[in-house]
Parts: structure tokens; sequence; C-alpha cells
């Protein structure tokens, strides 16, 4: 065991499996107090089962460390205050909240119904608020404490996860204005994208060459619960294996002015040079993808091709 979190108590929601149940090993073994919660529900959110959670802090448990384990829900704020209580109920005090707890229901924006767009809204977006709420009203009397949302590069678009592309836009916002409304308290709230390799990410239709493994997210979540980070906040971080980065931080890049009010055929005939457009990266991804899709097609057709044609020595009876 460590210590680089010796002493605080930290609550891991969707601890039961992938990149949460290495954040709760990775925190246990830097000397934290652990909540372990997971609902324990497939990916699609159905089926649920509190044996995840029961298995990871036996987990932690069996290897010297210190947890407790907690089925609740996260998408309600009873849920999250029942989760936060957990903490202060077996250890007193709550020093740090990671909220990892997600689902997946793709289907392209067209044909996608309420019943796949508002679980995983509540799940991922109300999730992280739930529990951020009810812990940053304990660390504010308290006098500080950390706040670790899970975002995904899938925040700035995505083809077939619009639901889940929202709701992690929404929890980038949702950390930023928590950084803005908290810091007075010592509180701090920043988010990681992770870039591994769990049930969440099985389909994902790129070849992702940097993506890690959920172990590899852990120290710098770590990092992030620490003292060494009191004055990290605001922050978007993603982690591929050994990569670390950050985003940018949005703001307005170019602007234009009118004499006169604006219509929109002066709009037309004036933004286009004066403000232009910024690109959208994953447009330009997509169709270096469909590029290379098409490109693998025509070589395997070719190659097919060339494996039915006759040889010579089949058509002539003999080599020439």
């Amino acid at each position: 065991m460590a210590d680089f979190l010796a002493g605080k108590v930290v609550v891991v929601t969707g601890a039961g499996r992938g990149i949460g149940r290495a954040v709760a090993l990775g925190c246990a073994a830097e000397g934290a107090s652990v909540v372990v919660n997971d609902y324990g529900v497939a990916v699609d959110g159905s089926a649920p089962s509190s044996e995840v959670a029961d298995a990871v802090a036996q987990e932690i448990r069996d290897a010297g460390g210190q947890a407790v384990p907690c089925a609740d829900s996260v998408t309600t704020l009873a849920g999250g205050q029942r989760i936060v209580q957990t903490a202060l109920d077996s250890y007193g005090r709550v020093d740090g909240v990671v909220c990892v707890a997600g689902i997946l229901r793709e289907r392209m924006l067209f044909n996608m119904a309420e019943e796949e767009w508002d679980p995983v809204i509540e799940t991922h977006l109300k999730g992280t608020f739930t529990l951020f709420r009810a812990a940053s009203a304990v660390m504010r009397k308290a006098g500080g404490g950390a706040l670790v949302g899970f975002t995904s590069g899938n925040h700035a678009g995505s083809v077939s996860q619009a639901n889940y592309s929202a709701a992690k836009g929404g929890i980038v916002s949702l950390v930023r204005s928590a950084a803005l409304g908290l810091g007075k308290y010592g509180i701090t709230a920043n988010a990681v994208a992770p870039v591994a390799r769990t049930r969440m990410s099985a389909n994902v239709p790129f070849d992702m060459a940097e993506m890690g493994e959920p172990q590899d997210v852990a120290p710098l979540v770590a990092y992030l619960l620490s003292e060494a980070a009191r004055d990290v906040t605001g922050q978007i971080y993603t982690v591929a294996g050994r990569r670390i980065a950050v985003w940018n931080q949005p703001q307005e890049i170019r602007s234009m002015y009118g004499e006169e009010p604006w219509t929109a055929e002066s709009i037309a005939k004036r933004l286009p040079e004066a403000v232009g457009v910024e690109t959208m990266p994953m447009i330009a991804k997509l169709a270096a993808y469909a590029k290379a899709t098409e490109e693998r097609k025509e070589t395997k057709e070719t190659e097919e091709t060339e494996e039915q044609k006759p040889s010579k020595t089949g058509q002539d009876g003999a080599a020439s």
C-alpha cells in the first residue's frame, strides 16, 4: 500500500467493473478508504445487482485496504445522498467523489426513442450531479474536497451516440460550473476523458492505436484527488495508456460588427470571410475513416479477383 491518498475517504461510482473498478482499487492502493458504488447493471442499464460492488470492496479488503460497498443508483438525489452518507457513516468524512457510472444505448438520432435518451442522460449527467450535489454540501462545511467527473472525447460529437455525447458534454459544463462556484470553498472540480478498453468502448468503430487499459486511468484520478492537485480545477484531461493531455478551454475566436442592424442577407455577405467556421475535428476523422475503409475494400476485391484468375499453367496444361 502507498500513501498518496492516506487518510482520505473517496467515493467511486461505477466501481464494480472497468475503469471504475480500476480507480477504486488504485485509490485504495494509495491509502484511501473507498466507498465502492455500483448499481451493478449491464451496459444498457438493465439487470441491476449488488454483487459487483460487494466483490470489489472485498477485493480491496483482501489486499489490506479499507472499503465498503454501496449498490444505490446514482440517478436520483436520494440515491446520491445515500451514497455520500455511506462514506460519512463508515468513515466520518468524504474527501473526494469520482463519478464513473454510465450506460450506453446506441441509435442514430433520427431513430432514437425517449427510452434510449432519458436513461443515458439520467445515469451519466444527472448521476454526476447527484453525487456532486450531495458531496459538495459536505465538503463546503469541511473546508475542501475534490470532485472528478468522467467525460469522453465524444463530448465533441458522436455519430450514433447523441444521447451519450450530450450527457458527456453536459458533464464538462457541470465540472466547469462546479470549479467556478465551489473554488472559494476549497473544492476542486475536474473531468477525465479516458481512452481505455472497457465494455463501453468495445464497439468503437475506429482503430484506437493509443487505447490503454482501465488501470492506466487510476493514477491520474488519484493525483486529482490528492493534496498535490489542490490548485488544479476546471480542467479536462485525457489519459490513453502512457499519454496524458489537457483539452482547451472554450472561448470566442473571431467576431464581426455591423454598422446597421443585421439582416440574413448582410450576414451571408460578410460572415464567411469575417468570421468563418471552425471545422469539427471529428468530421475529418470520419472522412479519413471512410476513405480507409473504402481502400481496404478495394484492396480485398482486387486480391479476390487475382485469386480467381486462372493461372497460365491451368490454361495451357503445362508451364511455359
